[in-house]
């Protein structure tokens, strides 16, 4: 079709002398205006490609006003648009707009500001829609610094007046964490403020969890009389939901039926997800039956808060009640119920869903297949786990961790390493956690010379900083391999010096190699920067009795009990109070029943 259209405009053209078009500099004749209204019904840029070229025989590309619808069309192509753009002698502010809004839009938003620092060289004046688009990209790029530069830039310019300039800075800091600085904006223009400046806000508090404050501003905001949107509602139940408010919920529940809203789904699928996570599944099943329509979103949250509670069963039941419906589950409907069944060990539900998605053919991508390795890793069936991992179609770098974390967890740690490598063979880079995953399992292996080599790699080759975890990780390998005078080397080098868990790993290492002294060090250590904890004085005490000079302990600790005979009645108890111990519990599954277990616990309590 389009293909027949260039051919009939190209007819046209050929009446008009080609030399003429230099000498204007916008456009009215009416082969132009169906020049444009072609450009306008162009699906990609090969389409465009062949306009442009029409374009250029016939002069029109040296005409600034279809030059700029050119380059508006082919930003869906920011690289052809680029092209075109390079070889414009001299681009009007228009130009400059255009390409700002394509790179801001781009993979690579970096463009956009240099660009915007390009054309303020040229001094040319910029307009609200040059700031706007910038603004964009300082919020792709999370770059604040830069935004309150031009912030600054606006403000000189006086184009802070304009109402979508504001809600874009607005939306800037919120995206970029900044929430002091957009609650200052915010009060500072009371005047210009509107429904997008009030959800912005109220959006911006719910990215930096603070679910009262949006409930807080959501009050405020109806005192002000403005009429609540759709977008505003949904905040605000994700903010009831998040901070437990049940009685809020059914308020803007209330609400939303007042002024009938609840035909929405976005609106009732927020309903759901809000009741669900204050516990009140229940009351979220009433909104799921009530609902006019329903989509795969709202039977994931529906199915997600009954896992969460505990009620697999229910979960599983509502499945089987998609498939009567003939409502086509996604991954993510079967990855969270996965998730809470690898939480609490309930294998035969797992499996049930597997059987699930062998029968209804749905496609293993990484999601459904990373869950369903990560469920059988944690569940103890590792072959299952390994078929599940070879059988996916496509695997990211989540899916990898959770195979490496399986053999680390099942004390193959030869094989971890092995896989991590072949990860690397075929093209995925690996992150901290997939690093953490490769750590411990060569620490439970006693791997330590792997294990040197991949923390060498995490820090040399993909430059990623050691974190208190790495470091534990480390060791705790370094301790149960006899190093630890090593170990106790590289703790010093910690970049926190308040990590508990990394000096109880080393005084744990000392009770196994009875290395009395160096106990005693790490024990004074966390005497004088921690907390006293009862697991410091047994690990101490058993390492006196591997070594034997348990009598050596016991002498010291009499003495110290007679020190504390002269502390006061009130300190006494508040020691007590300080090294109480919960109690705690295990859950199993026999039988395709969970077993709760408590007797251990109980017999050291009591």
């Amino acid at each position: 079709m389009i293909q027949t259209r260039i051919s009939c405009l190209r007819q046209k053209l050929k009446i008009r002398p080609t030399e003429l078009f230099p000498k204007h500099h916008y456009s009215t004749f009416s082969q132009d205006q169906k020049l444009i209204s072609l450009l306008n019904s162009c699906a990609d840029a090969r389409e465009i490609s062949q306009i442009h070229g029409l374009m250029v025989k016939t002069g029109l590309d040296r005409i600034p006003f279809t030059l700029s619808k050119l380059l508006a069309s082919a930003i869906v192509d920011i690289d052809y648009a680029a092209s075109i753009f390079k070889h414009v002698q001299d681009p009007n502010l228009f130009m400059f707009t255009t390409m700002l809004r394509g790179f801001s839009g781009s993979e690579d938003p970096k463009q956009a500001l240099s660009l915007f620092n390009h054309v303020r060289t040229l001094g040319i004046v910029l307009d609200q829609f040059c700031f706007i688009t910038t603004l964009k990209a300082c919020a792709r790029l999370l770059v604040i610094h830069c935004g309150r530069g031009i912030h600054g830039l606006i403000l000189r310019s006086g184009h802070g007046l304009f109402i979508n300039v504001m809600n874009t800075l607005l939306s800037l800091y919120c995206l970029c964490g900044s929430i002091r600085d957009a609650h200052q904006l915010f009060d500072e223009c009371p005047q210009k403020i509107d429904l997008v400046s009030w959800s912005t806000l109220l959006g911006g508090y719910l990215h930096v969890a603070q679910p009262t404050m949006v409930i807080e501003l959501f009050r405020q905001m109806g005192r002000s009389g403005l009429e609540f949107g759709i977008s505003t509602i949904l905040t605000v139940l994700s903010a009831a939901g998040e901070s437990g408010n049940h009685t809020g919920g059914e308020c803007i529940h209330g609400y939303c039926i007042k002024i009938g809203f609840c035909s929405d789904v976005s609106l009732s699928t927020a309903l759901i997800s809000m009741y669900a996570k204050t516990r009140r599944v229940d009351l979220g099943r009433r909104v799921f039956d009530g609902a006019p329509r329903r989509d795969v979103i709202s039977w994931n949250c529906l199915i997600d808060g009954y896992a969460k509670s505990g009620q697999l069963e229910e979960s599983l039941a509502l499945l089987w009640l998609m498939k009567i419906e003939q409502v086509k589950p996604n991954s993510s409907t079967l990855a969270q119920l996965l998730s809470s069944c690898a939480a609490s060990g309930a294998a035969s539900v797992g499996q049930c869903i597997y059987d699930y998605v062998e029968e209804e053919q749905v496609v293993m991508d990484a999601v459904l297949g990373t869950a369903l390795v990560d469920m059988y890793c944690k569940c103890g069936f590792l072959d299952e786990a390994i078929e599940v991992f070879y059988k996916m179609g496509t695997k990211d770098v989540k899916s990898w961790t959770a195979m490496i974390s399986g053999y680390g967890v099942h004390g193959h740690a030869k094989n971890a390493v092995e896989l991590f490598y072949k990860m690397e063979e075929e093209g995925f880079i690996p992150n901290e956690i997939t690093f953490l995953t490769v750590l411990n399992a060569c620490s439970h292996g006693g791997l330590v010379v792997e294990a040197m080599n991949c923390y060498e790699r995490m820090v040399k080759k993909y430059g990623f900083s050691p974190g208190v975890e790495h470091y534990g990780c480390m060791i705790d390998l370094l301790g149960r391999a006899g190093l630890i005078e090593e170990a106790y080397k590289l703790i010093k080098r910690l970049p926190t010096k308040s990590d508990t868990t990394a000096w109880r790993a080393l005084l744990a290492a000392c009770r196994v190699h009875g290395n009395v002294d160096l106990g005693e060090r790490v024990r004074r250590e966390l005497i004088g920067t921690h907390n006293e904890h009862p697991t410091d004085s047994l690990l101490l005490t058993s390492t006196y009795a591997i070594a034997g000079r348990l009598p050596d302990h016991t002498k010291m600790q009499e003495m110290k009990e007679e020190k504390t005979m002269e502390v006061d009645h009130w300190s006494i108890e508040n020691r007590k109070d300080k090294m109480s111990k919960e109690p705690g519990c295990s859950i199993i599954e026999m039988d395709s029943e969970r077993w709760e277990d408590l007797s251990t616990v109980r017999g050291l309590v009591n």
